[in-house]
């Protein structure tokens, strides 16, 4: 835990973490909490493009969707304090930190791969980083590439046994300046 629990979040919260760790869950609930309107990454992309993810990436490749994911950042940084849920990779888009900060909060919701590829087994959506034979192999080199980016956070969060509105309880907490019971 950082200096950050010690002030108040006047800026964006922004979820990051691999896929399945509930940021979008989270993101919904702690907007709710907090009064601030949320944005999922993934489903404002599909309302603008028209299209879902998987076919972004079928179809445009997943650089095409990255750019797109960049833009909506540098869209969003000018704009009111919300609870942003980008996907999980969108903190490898080189400058997504420095446009969020400050002052912007990220949060990294962490989960182990093992769990990410349990929770998403039980979702309906689909995860076009995780429609390989192996989904375990895909997520843990995922996590191997983006850990140290994951670890640039401002605040971690280990949520991998934690339910759902502990995590939102503890968000809301630490955006109000105080320290919450999770860490």
């Amino acid at each position: 835990m950082t200096s950050q629990a010690e002030r108040q979040i006047d800026g964006h919260i922004v979820l990051v973490g691999l896929p399945g760790a509930g940021k979008s869950t989270v993101g919904r609930s702690v907007a709710k909490s907090l009064g601030r309107p949320f944005l999922d990454f993934d489903v404002e992309i599909e309302r603008r493009t028209g299209m879902p993810v998987a076919r972004i990436f079928a179809e445009q490749g997943e650089p095409a969707f990255r750019q797109m994911e960049m833009a909506l950042t540098r869209e969003l940084a000018a704009a009111p304090p919300m609870i942003l849920a980008p996907g999980g990779g969108w903190i490898t888009n080189p400058g997504v930190i420095e446009l969020m900060r400050p002052p912007g909060c990220l949060i990294h919701l962490l989960v182990s791969p093992a769990e990410a590829v349990r929770r998403l087994s039980r979702s309906r959506t689909t995860r076009p980083l995780l429609m390989e034979a192996d989904p375990a192999v895909k997520m843990n080199a995922l996590w191997e590439a983006r850990a140290g980016l994951y670890n640039m956070s401002d605040i971690v969060l280990d949520v991998e046994l934690v339910d759902p509105q502990r995590i939102t309880d503890s968000i809301v907490a630490l955006a109000h300046g105080r320290m919450p019971e999770i860490g």
